[in-house]
């Protein structure tokens, strides 16, 4: 989860301006186990992203789940029994998300929490996360307050059917979590369902692009990452066939253009 500087460009030159080129920001949403991480991975793997250095990256990924909020005693008492939501809200350190995308729209490196799972706490180190173009931030809930939607200009739901997402979910907490199997089911049946209907799935609405089966979608991933690539290459703001021009205003209709009711 680390990107380059977005100060060098693709020759390995640096700018000479003093100016610092705000990133686009994408939002990757859905429910738990639903494939986000994924497809991030594999649109960072389209892009060759994932080969290059850090510090020379130009497109970063980090995850909603680096923001668990420190548990008091009684609650990590909770969570060792699988007895505490971590799907709800107030699970997430909405402030320190909101410092970090500011910091990361103002152009600054930043230091992501790592948050340990098994022991559920956070870990006495970070991930550098440098400058880039284009940020990816993934998570369950990154669409439910405005003040952390609005700042996404794109924003992708990862729709993925519920028996799918509980047995993922299952075998990743299983193996990697060291969790209990009937723990893992307890949990899901008592906060993880019903938190994604409450929290994220109304959130869904918000989602400009909805990828249905998550990585298995190469249509829709492969249309994000050319998206992507044009960001980088500039070409995003510099189209005036399409709809929208460098200004972000509707182009004019030419005259041959019908101009249909429906």
């Amino acid at each position: 989860i680390m990107a380059g500087d977005s100060e060098t460009r693709l020759n390995g030159q640096a700018d000479d301006t003093n100016t610092v080129k705000q990133p686009f920001l994408i939002g990757v949403s859905g429910g738990t186990a639903s494939g986000k991480s994924s497809v991030c991975e594999k649109i960072m793997e389209l892009l060759g992203q994932n080969k290059i250095d850090h510090h020379q990256r130009q497109v970063a990924t980090l995850s909603q789940d680096s923001f668990y909020r420190e548990l008091t005693p009684e609650q990590k008492a909770k969570a060792l029994k699988g007895q505490f939501n971590f799907d709800h809200p107030d699970a997430f350190d909405n402030e320190l998300i909101m410092k970090t995308l500011h910091d990361i729209v103002q152009g600054k490196t930043v230091h992501i929490p790592v948050y340990d799972f098994v022991t559920h706490s956070r870990k006495d180190e970070y991930v550098t996360l440098y400058p880039a173009d284009v940020v990816l931030f993934e998570g369950i809930l990154m669409f439910y307050t405005q003040e952390i939607r609005d700042l996404f200009q794109m924003k992708l739901f990862v729709d993925t059917d519920p028996d799918t997402r509980l047995s993922r979910r299952v075998l990743r907490d299983i193996s990697e979590r060291g969790r209990e199997l009937e723990q893992v089911l307890s949990q899901y049946i008592t906060f993880v369902k019903p938190a994604f209907e409450e929290f994220c799935l109304p959130t869904k609405k918000y989602a400009d692009v909805i990828i249905p089966r998550g990585a298995d979608n190469l249509v829709a991933i492969n249309l994000i990452v050319q998206h992507i690539q044009d960001i980088l290459n500039g070409g995003f703001s510099k189209r005036q066939n399409g709809y929208v021009n460098s200004h972000g205003t509707p182009r004019q209709r030419r005259p041959s253009e019908s101009s249909r009711p429906h």
